[in-house]
């Protein structure tokens, strides 16, 4: 329905920007280039990030939309730190910390609020009946318990897993709805958004390094960054460990970005081809496909939600095993800790 919808406003933006009276010589070259850039135009405006929240209706052209501007908030660190002109961006590096609200903040709070309802009223809440009753308890129970005993314990330990097994539920099931609020008319995903999934991959960080100097120490884990290996190795070892604390991160940043936004972009081109090659039969190739593409959107939502989930286990596991590490120097626990890196790098690549 979203992007049926989407086409419609395709072709209206298409006939609202072709202007009367064209020259027999420009309808080779000019016209079929000016649809080109206006398809592609639309497309990455709709999937970038913006000041304002514009209500696309379907057989109106761009620009004749209901929009709602968004609030700019600009807090100046130091003074004339911000530009007066509220188009022109704003520089953290310049002394402007910019907090305004964007078309993807809203749809990151209306995850959390959808997130915060579903658990609200849908889970199991009657604590003299420990089964679920109903569809949603019971899904809600699956998924939560899944996490848990498959993802949590068996990275991370029995021992140590149901302590981060809170944080990993609520990346999973964060993600996951804002990945799939991007399918609803009307609506965008937040996580295609490379701040976004930033932001989440930082949480993932911070956490995996509060979880490493906590089983080995603060000594254990600057010794941890040496490798082992002897100290005039060490100008070496420690960029090279360094530099693997801040791929896992990224990693995980890229993957969810790219993955997410790179299925709307593939949808919204396959609808604008029609229009770019100015024939309505390609809609009978373009349609079903961009449908196929939409369903396989709903898997890779879920998909997406649990890579995360899982990466972010192996990292907080890799971080909370060095304590056995040091602990047990005995090859059984290193040829463990080198499946647990194996598994790690072919689910990062």
């Amino acid at each position: 329905m979203r992007y049926l919808a989407a086409a419609l406003v395709l072709w209206a933006a298409a006939a609202y920007a072709a202007p009367e009276g064209h020259s027999d010589e420009k309808a080779a070259t000019g016209e079929a280039d000016e649809e080109k850039h206006d398809v592609a135009d639309f497309i990455f405006h709709h999937v970038s990030d913006s000041d304002e929240y514009e209500f696309e209706i379907p057989l109106k052209a761009h620009g004749q939309n209901p929009v709602i501007h968004l609030p700019r908030i600009r807090v100046p660190l130091k003074a004339n730190a911000c530009p007066k002109d509220v188009h022109e961006p704003a520089l953290l590096s310049r002394g402007c910390l910019d907090l305004s609200i964007t078309k993807h903040v809203i749809m990151m709070w209306l995850a959390a609020v959808l997130l915060i309802a579903t658990f609200a009223f849908g889970a199991n809440r009657d604590k003299s009946q420990p089964v679920p009753r109903g569809t949603w308890a019971n899904l809600l129970e699956m998924l939560v318990l899944f996490v848990r005993d498959e993802i949590a314990i068996k990275n991370i330990g029995s021992e140590e897993g149901p302590r981060f097994t809170p944080y990993l539920l609520t990346a999973f099931f964060f993600i996951l709805f804002m990945n799939l609020i991007g399918l609803l008319p009307w609506l965008s995903s937040p996580t295609s958004n490379l701040a976004i999934t930033a932001g989440l991959a930082l949480c993932t960080f911070v956490l995996t390094q509060v979880a490493a100097v906590r089983a080995a120490g603060i000594g254990g884990y600057f010794k941890h960054l040496t490798g082992g290996v002897a100290v005039w190795l060490w100008p070496i070892m420690i960029p090279v460990e360094v530099l693997g604390l801040f791929t896992k991160p990224f990693a995980l940043t890229v993957r969810l970005f790219a993955n997410m936004l790179a299925g709307h972009i593939v949808i919204f081109f396959l609808l604008g081809l029609i229009f770019i090659m100015g024939n309505v039969l390609f809609a009978l190739v373009s349609v079903p496909f961009a449908m196929m593409i939409y369903f396989l959107e709903l898997f890779v939502a879920l998909v997406q939600a649990y890579i995360f989930t899982m990466l972010s286990s192996l990292f907080i596991g890799m971080a909370v095993a060095m304590k056995h590490h040091d602990e047990h120097p005995h090859p059984e626990h290193e040829a463990a800790e080198s499946h647990d890196h194996a598994q790690a790098h072919v689910l990062a690549s």
